[in-house]
């Protein structure tokens, strides 16, 4: 075991963390305690991590954060919390009632810490805790219910349909430390809401991983993003694991523009007729590593699903995209399409990428496609002509292809701060706002 591993295990049972009176909750801890100081973090021998190497986490110990919480300028902070929104704040780890801004919700409707909700609603919180992802899934998800410090638990009742978007957002102000959390997130019966995932942190190193669990129930249905912008020192992994009933539909956009390393699970199980849009942009700069990994398990019959992933690298940066759709025997009458493409900036930037179609059915409708690429020249000659110069033509077009996810998104202020982040992290010059 490494230096850093053992560093984890030997301090553990030190660790005050929430649940600690409830046995159901320590035997998960335990389980996933074991998992992880058998297994570690996942390994590049293992197929679903093969272009994705986090050895660099068994060199260093990053510490799990457990004393108050750090200030946050208040000034920082309003670029990243959007207004008119139900706004949680997770600092370090753990929820800040002081910065979370709560009031107004619809009687019914239950938006409160992880932390809290174990103490006062421990019924509800074993009843969905680990039930969409298990341990043996990878390291990282027995690291997370191992070592999760807090998070946020949401629960909308049936028939609601929430008035405004929750805001999750994640912060991480120590160098060298450890956010570790834990979301549930349950829609009942016919309910609707938006969910806004949010990471950021200060100009540091540290370790990001975060797990949401989703119950999307009949009828429902769920809008989630995820903007994950962290220092360009940090490591991330995040996981979005969704359980989709009877005509449920969720729909989901993913934006990975931070992170020294990240890696983005995004998984699905679809019930009789759900359906699910999965939508995603990874911008890779220098040598950032950005690693996506989605999953569509089709159930059983008249699913429909929708993937489109693209990737904008430059320098020596790596993009990995590895879709998988997954329709079982009983899933007849299937529709689902998946597309990654990939721009390539420079001679040394990476693209990875893995479509897999499984198909266990035989009246289904599947395909995929995938492009990895430069700029078509072609296209670059028509702008010319028509009296554009070369340098501006390439970026019109490259920013044209990434910002074509961007206009997906239908809140404005979330609109707003993803064309933001991406007009700061572009990797080419002369990028205009005007050109909108």
């Amino acid at each position: 075991m490494s230096t850093a591993l053992s560093d984890y295990t030997a301090n553990y049972s030190a660790l005050a963390l929430p649940g600690q009176d409830l046995p159901w909750l320590q035997q998960l801890r335990a389980d996933a305690y074991t998992q992880f100081a058998s297994h570690g973090f996942p390994s590049p021998r293992a197929e679903e991590w093969r272009y994705t190497n986090v050895s660099a986490l068994e060199k260093k110990a990053f510490k799990p954060l457990l004393g108050a919480a750090q200030t946050v300028d208040a000034e920082w902070l309003k670029a990243y919390q959007l207004a008119d929104t139900y706004s949680l704040v997770l600092v370090d780890g753990h929820f800040s009632a002081d910065l979370s801004q709560l009031a107004g919700l619809p009687e019914g409707v239950q938006i409160l810490s992880m932390a809290e909700a174990i103490q006062t609603c421990p019924e509800q919180v074993a009843a969905y805790l680990g039930k969409a992802v298990s341990n043996s899934e990878h390291g990282f998800i027995a690291f997370n219910n191992a070592w999760f410090t807090d998070g946020v638990f949401v629960h909308i009742p049936a028939k609601c349909v929430l008035d405004k978007p929750i805001q999750c957002l994640h912060i991480v102000t120590q160098d060298g430390g450890l956010a570790t959390t834990r979301n549930l997130l349950v829609l009942a019966e016919h309910a609707a809401a938006q969910w806004l995932e949010t990471f950021v942190g200060v100009d540091v190193g540290y370790l990001s991983a975060a797990v949401t669990e989703a119950f999307v129930g009949q009828n429902a249905e769920l809008t989630a993003y995820k903007v994950q912008c962290e220092s360009a020192k940090a490591y991330h992994f995040g996981g979005l694991y969704i359980q989709q009933a009877r005509d449920a539909r969720c729909t989901h956009h993913n934006f990975a523009f931070g992170g020294l390393l990240a890696r983005s699970d995004i998984h699905t199980d679809l019930q009789q007729a759900a359906e699910c849009e999965l939508n995603g942009l990874y911008l890779g700069v220098k040598r950032q590593h950005h690693d996506n990994h989605t999953r569509i398990n089709h159930l059983k019959p008249h699913g429909i699903s929708r993937e489109t992933y693209k990737g904008v690298l430059a320098d020596r940066a790596r993009g990995v995209f590895q879709g998988r759709v997954v329709v079982a025997e009983d899933a007849q009458k299937t529709d689902s399409q998946m597309n990654n493409r990939n721009l390539l900036l420079s001679a040394d930037a990476e693209a990875d990428t893995k479509p897999q179609l499984e198909i266990y059915a035989d009246d289904v409708k599947c395909a995929h496609g995938v492009t990895v690429g430069q700029l078509e020249e072609k296209s670059v000659f028509y702008l010319q002509s028509r009296g554009v110069d070369e340098e501006t033509a390439r970026n019109m077009l490259t920013f044209a292809f990434a910002n074509e996810m961007v206009d997906k998104i239908k809140i404005k202020g979330l609109h707003d701060l993803v064309l933001a982040q991406l007009l700061e992290r572009f990797p080419q010059a002369g990028i205009e706002k005007e050109w909108l």
